[in-house]
C-alpha cells in the first residue's frame, strides 16, 4: 500500500443545494451549480497499512474528534469495498481556510479524501466515479472533483449512480472573481446535514424550493454561456436568499447569519447601486461571498475592508480539478 496525497478546492454553489431525497446515499433533493475556488483548498494524504485495524484522522495537525473520524471511516469503507481490502488507514488533512465555518471545507475535504484514498488503494477510477463516491461523503464534494463551473445532477436512479457532478466550463471560459469575507472563524452551531433534514421535515415552503430549482439552474447555465454577470449575479442572490429563507422557516428557525453578515449584504447592495457589479452569495454559515469581475476586485476589497469586524478578505479566481500531488 502506498501513501498518496491529493489536493481539492472548495466550491461555492451559485444555485444552491439544500435537502436530500435519500439520506443513506446522500442524494440531493435538488440539483446545483457551482464555481470551484482556487484560493481555498484541502490537502489530504491517505495510507492504508496492513495490520492496522482502525482508521486515524488528523485535521490541521490535531487529532480529529470521534464523530469526524467515524464519518471518514465509514466513507473509507466504500473505497475498501471497491478495492477488496480491509486495512485501516492513516489520514492527514490540512485546510488552508477555517474548517466547519460555512466555507465548504467538507466539499474540498471529501473530494481530496476520495482522490487520495482511491489512488492509495490501487483503484483507477474515472472522474465520474470519483464524483459519485465523494457525494456519499459530502453532497457538495461531488462538485469539488472538477474545476471551473460545475453542475450537480439531481439524478433519478435509486442507487444514485446518476447523481453526479459534471463539468460545464473550465476556469478559462470566464475568469470571474469572488471575495470571501470572513465574519467568524467559529464552527457553525448546526451542521448542513442536520439543517437540511430539519428544514425538509418542518418548513412549509420546502416543496416550492424543490419545484423552482430547475428553472434557477437553467438561468445560471445561460448566464455563464453568455458571460452575463448581471444575470448570473441576480440568480445567485435569488437562490442564496431562497435557501436561507427556507432555513429560517424551519421549526425551530435555522439562522446562519450574524450581525456583520447582514451589514455586508446591505453594503454590497449599496455598492451595486453605484454601478459596481457585486452580488452576494452565502452557504450555510455567516461568511459573505461577493461575486464580481476581476477588474473590480481591488476597488471592492478597499471599500469593504473599511467595515469593522471583518476578520479576513480572501480574493479568489476559479480553481481546477482535484488532483494527486507529486510524492
Amino acid at each position: 500500500m502506498k501513501k498518496t496525497t491529493a489536493l481539492a478546492h472548495a466550491n461555492i454553489a451559485l444555485v444552491k443545494y439544500w435537502g436530500k431525497r435519500d439520506s443513506r446515499l446522500n442524494l440531493p433533493a435538488v440539483g446545483s451549480l457551482s464555481m470551484t475556488l482556487k484560493a481555498l483548498s484541502t490537502t489530504t494524504s491517505v495510507e492504508f497499512q496492513e495490520g492496522l485495524s482502525i482508521d486515524t484522522l488528523s485535521i490541521n495537525g490535531s487529532d480529529a474528534g470521534e464523530k469526524q473520524t467515524r464519518r471518514a471511516s465509514a466513507f473509507l469503507d466504500l473505497i475498501r469495498k471497491d478495492a477488496g481490502i480491509q486495512h485501516g488507514a492513516i489520514i492527514e488533512s490540512v485546510n488552508n481556510f477555517p474548517t466547519g465555518a460555512g466555507l465548504a471545507s467538507s466539499a474540498s475535504g471529501f473530494a481530496a479524501l476520495t482522490v487520495a484514498a482511491a489512488n492509495a488503494a490501487g483503484l483507477d477510477l474515472s472522474p465520474t466515479r470519483l464524483s459519485e463516491l465523494s457525494r456519499q461523503g459530502s453532497g457538495s464534494a461531488a462538485r469539488s472533483i472538477f474545476g471551473g463551473f460545475v453542475e450537480m445532477k439531481l439524478g433519478e436512479k435509486a442507487d444514485g449512480s446518476d447523481s453526479i457532478a459534471v463539468p460545464l466550463h473550465p476556469a478559462e471560459h470566464w475568469p470571474l472573481a469572488m471575495l470571501i469575507l470572513i465574519t467568524s472563524e467559529a464552527e457553525k452551531p448546526i451542521g448542513s446535514t442536520e439543517g437540511m433534514n430539519l428544514t425538509a421535515e418542518t418548513s412549509p415552503y420546502y416543496p416550492a424550493w424543490v419545484d423552482t430549482s430547475p428553472d434557477d439552474i437553467a438561468i445560471a447555465r445561460e448566464a455563464i454561456v453568455a458571460r452575463d454577470i448581471e444575470k448570473l449575479g441576480e440568480i445567485s442572490e435569488f437562490s442564496c436568499f431562497k435557501m436561507h429563507g427556507l432555513a429560517m422557516s424551519a421549526n425551530p428557525a435555522i439562522i446562519y447569519w450574524n450581525g456583520l453578515s447582514v451589514t455586508l449584504i446591505h453594503e454590497v447592495r449599496r455598492l451595486r447601486a453605484q454601478g459596481i457589479p457585486a452580488y452576494v452569495t452565502m452557504d450555510a454559515g455567516p461568511q459573505v461571498k461577493v461575486l464580481t469581475l476581476p477588474e473590480y476586485v481591488e476597488k471592492l476589497t478597499g471599500l469593504l475592508s473599511e467595515i469593522k469586524g471583518i476578520r479576513q478578505i480572501i480574493s479568489t479566481e476559479l480553481g481546477g480539478d482535484a488532483r494527486i500531488l507529486p510524492e
